[in-house]
């Protein structure tokens, strides 16, 4: 066969090529690999700075680790979820919008990064966004956590029907007893037929309340104001006098009712009777008010103070004590001194406190404007709790 010149010229050319490509190959790897080191040493930079608490310098961290491998999904969410924590919340939705347009994403992925897209939302303030974003993953893995979510948001936007379905579908998925919030959620339902004049469906709400949570102190309540607004007094009575049998230490912030309806049906004897027997079990100053409210003797009245400050040494018990002491006019400006700084030393310590958060407020609630908790509130203020002797 004719050997032909230009195969051996081919051949040291076919070869000079094949290396330069290889030497390519490697310096693209090297690359490679040198992005990932960077990309690995500013990520445990970042983990570093996080665990010591210097949140701006993890962020450039983390900022830099992407920049070194836009590929690695973790290092988007860890940056993410720092901007969610400073509250920079635009920065995050754009990271984690950015983690769903990507198509190589994983089905689980793809799930994670629309929780946290939620959660950004959420945090935002942006409810209908995050109702939307949560709502699509109520038939994922993370079910659970969407439909706490979403209780929150319905809760916040005060949609109580809807907070009901969704309590009802987390007891369906064993996610814990909702009882007492679906009892809570009934009786706002009644609070607003109330407003709108419908009693009858107002008590209808009340009922299923009961139903729901059948110690709920809440929906009896409800019921003696619904009663005393159709001019059944003693109904309203029998009504308050039954949260006694339910939960005894609640009838302390019902106790100025209960002694109002008492004079309104002519039962004082009686209601003095039943209140000084519920101070006894169930010691509370509410209840001692009510108590002296009814009691037209004023050395009664000063023997039952005496006696509950002895039981109880609280500045409150010694702020009535001074109301009830009687001297003559010279020891009078003593008296009102005295009244004067006990009402300074309670000024910040006559209040509820949340025992979930520890929030403070002045008026007994249902439900903790800090934490969201329902029936978080013991009927006893902090001073009391904190103070009295067993």
């Amino acid at each position: 066969m004719e050997f032909e010149l230009w195969w051996l010229l081919a051949l040291p050319v076919t070869f000079g090529l094949g290396w330069l490509a290889s030497r390519l190959d490697l310096l693209q790897l090297k690359r490679d690999g040198d992005n990932r080191r960077g990309a690995s040493l500013a990520y445990f930079r970042g983990l570093n700075f996080l665990l010591s608490e210097q949140q701006d310098k993890a962020i450039d961290a983390f900022i830099e680790a992407v920049t070194a491998d836009p590929e690695t999904v973790d290092l988007h969410f860890a940056l993410g979820n720092l901007f969610r924590r400073r509250g920079e919340y635009e920065r995050a939705v754009r990271v984690h919008q950015n983690l769903l347009a990507r198509a190589d994403l994983s089905a689980a992925q793809r799930q994670r990064a629309q929780v946290a897209l939620a959660q950004d939302f959420f945090k935002a303030g942006l409810l209908d966004r995050a109702e939307s974003g949560y709502t699509a993953l109520t038939s994922t893995a993370y079910e659970s956590e969407a439909l706490a979510a979403l209780l929150q948001i319905h809760e916040r936007t005060r949609e109580w029907s809807s907070a009901i379905d969704i309590a009802q579908r987390l007891e369906r998925l064993a996610a814990g007893s909702w009882g007492r919030q679906i009892a809570h959620y009934r009786c706002e339902i009644a609070l607003r037929q109330r407003r709108d004049g419908d009693l009858v469906a107002a008590l209808d709400s009340l009922d299923q309340a009961v139903a729901a949570d059948p110690r709920a102190v809440r929906p009896w309540q409800l019921r003696a104001v619904i009663a005393q607004q159709r001019g059944e007094p003693l109904e309203a009575l029998n009504h308050l006098r039954h949260i006694a049998t339910l939960r005894p230490d609640f009838t302390a912030i019902v106790a100025a009712d209960l002694a109002r309806l008492y004079r309104d049906t002519d039962q004082l004897q009686q209601g003095r009777d039943w209140l000084r027997s519920h101070l006894q079990e169930t010691p509370a100053i509410e209840l001692l008010d009510a108590v002296l409210s009814l009691e037209p003797d004023a050395e009664e009245r000063k023997r039952l103070t005496l006696q509950y400050l002895q039981a109880h040494k609280t500045l409150l018990a010694a702020r009535r004590a001074v109301e009830q002491a009687e001297g003559s006019a010279r020891d009078e400006p003593l008296r009102a001194a005295v009244a004067q700084a006990l009402d300074g030393a309670l000024a910040n310590r006559e209040r509820y406190r949340c025992a979930a958060c520890g929030f403070e407020v002045r008026n007994h609630t249902w439900h903790c404007p800090a934490c969201m908790g329902w029936d978080t509130y013991p009927p006893r203020r902090s001073e009391e709790l904190s103070l009295s002797a067993p």
